[in-house]
């Protein structure tokens, strides 16, 4: 099959305008949100109280919720809410119900101190991350049922943008709010920010969806189930039409359409990004460690940072619409991998202001543009029968290595220091690079035979 032609720049960048697109800036700020509060945001808060980095290191495992939110993932994709559902519909129903939980969250953080109780600050945490995992795997099968296919690379571009945004007001803000008042404080404002993503669902319509009995209905293994059981309990049966439904169903068709490829497109999801993962629980560590002020890091981190990370994003959803996914994926895990070791350089020179601005550039620059990417290629893989389930399975797999190993980051750290803490995590994106350019070269994977976004299920 010939390659599709290549869009213009125009038509590229007129995707921009359509209001599912502009809807998805709104909803990835409210997923980027929480995520920092639980991890990177929570690691400093720790830090300038004195908690030891070692056990900072293990509250990187709070993260680990996202990583198998997959477990729950068809409980959310099948199961109708009381009242919410009947009122907002199916995906509505569900942020909304993820975002009152991550408010809560975040005020009983607010009213908690890490010095008289740690476990205190873990179980919030812990709220936080299960309802903001919960957002995600909604929010993701909102933006794929929203629009057409040749639409997610420009949808998963924005949502970055708007994730950045998230994470901006999250980091910087969260910062600059602790330095000039409290921690206190800091985690009550940001509880406050949920409104953006309730305002958001409460004001774009449910994605349009077939009524669940009628998805099931068409499910050759529910037919199946239901013809056999013929004559049992009536209850019993419709139990098991839904189980079979929402929790086989999803992992029967990923492996029926890619055959023995499966595996290997899950273990590539595995490793695209265990490299920055693994290290992000020890990057502000590392510049507290290094005499930055809160105020330098937040101003450099997080706002420029911010910026740099919306860029990347920006370029990365130009470049997938206009190029495709196989070769950009390439390119993502080799920047990813390269720039880890830039922090490396940065703990050996110390507390030098010009190398954190290039560490941080680069940093953001590489993770802006791989993780939209990703998205657009996980978005690809994903049937829109099945949007919640697959999604969560891979956006789960995609955090779970990562997370794990950083769970010990402390510990390397601490014996090692952090130097060859980062180069190791640099040399673990080498998989990343040799299994995206494997399939890269797989012309039934690249984009030679499709345009980017597009679904294998079409």
């Amino acid at each position: 099959m010939t390659r599709p032609a290549r869009r213009s720049w125009r038509d590229a960048l007129a995707v921009y305008a359509q209001a599912p697109v502009i809807t998805m800036l709104f909803l990835g700020f409210s997923a980027g949100l929480p995520f920092l509060l639980v991890f990177s945001t929570l690691t400093a808060w720790l830090r300038d109280v004195d908690v030891e980095v070692a056990a900072i290191g293990f509250f990187s495992w709070i993260g680990i919720l996202y990583s198998i939110k997959f477990f729950w993932a068809p409980v959310v994709d099948r199961l109708p809410l009381p009242l919410l559902t009947r009122l907002f519909g199916q995906r509505r129903g569900w942020m909304l119900l993820a975002q009152v939980t991550i408010a809560l969250g975040l005020v009983g953080l607010a009213y908690t101190d890490p010095r008289a109780s740690l476990a205190s600050v873990a179980g919030f945490a812990l709220l936080v991350a299960f309802g903001s995992a919960t957002q995600d795997i909604v929010i993701d099968a909102f933006r794929i049922e929203s629009a057409i296919e040749e639409v997610q690379a420009a949808m998963a571009s924005t949502y970055i943008i708007g994730y950045r945004g998230g994470l901006l007001a999250a980091g910087a803000g969260a910062l600059y709010v602790a330095d000039l008042a409290s921690w206190h404080w800091a985690y009550l404002s940001m509880a406050g920010l949920v409104g953006v993503g309730i305002l958001t669902v409460l004001l774009r319509p449910e994605p349009p969806r077939s009524p669940l009995g009628v998805q099931l209905i068409h499910e050759p293994k529910v037919r199946a189930f239901l013809r056999a059981t013929r004559g049992r309990a009536r209850p019993w049966r419709r139990l098991g039409a839904w189980s079979i439904g929402a929790i086989v169903c999803p992992f029967t068709d990923f492996f029926s359409r890619y055959g023995r490829r499966a595996l290997w497109l899950l273990v590539f999801i595995g490793v695209y990004r265990i490299s920055d993962l693994s290290m992000a629980a020890m990057a502000n560590p590392l510049y507290i460690d290094l005499g930055f002020t809160l105020s330098q890091i937040a101003n450099v981190t997080k706002v420029f940072g911010i910026a740099m990370s919306i860029t990347g994003g920006i370029v990365g959803g130009l470049l997938v619409v206009r190029y495709g996914i196989g070769s950009m994926l390439v390119a993502g895990a080799i920047i990813v991998a390269l720039t880890n070791l830039l922090f490396a350089i940065l703990a050996l020179i110390g507390a030098q202001m010009p190398m954190l601005v290039i560490t941080i550039m680069g940093d953001n620059l590489a993770n802006g543009l791989a993780s939209t990417v990703f998205i657009a290629f996980l978005s690809s893989l994903t049937s829109r029968a099945y949007t919640a389930t697959q999604y969560a399975l891979f956006s789960s797999l995609m955090t779970l290595p990562g997370k794990f190993i950083g769970g010990f980051s402390g510990v390397v750290v601490a014996g090692q220091g952090y130097t060859t803490f980062f180069v190791f995590a640099a040399l673990l994106g080498l998989p990343a690079i040799w299994l995206a350019w494997r399939i890269s070269r797989d012309p039934s994977l690249s984009d030679e035979n499709r345009e980017p976004g597009l679904s294998a299920n079409r």
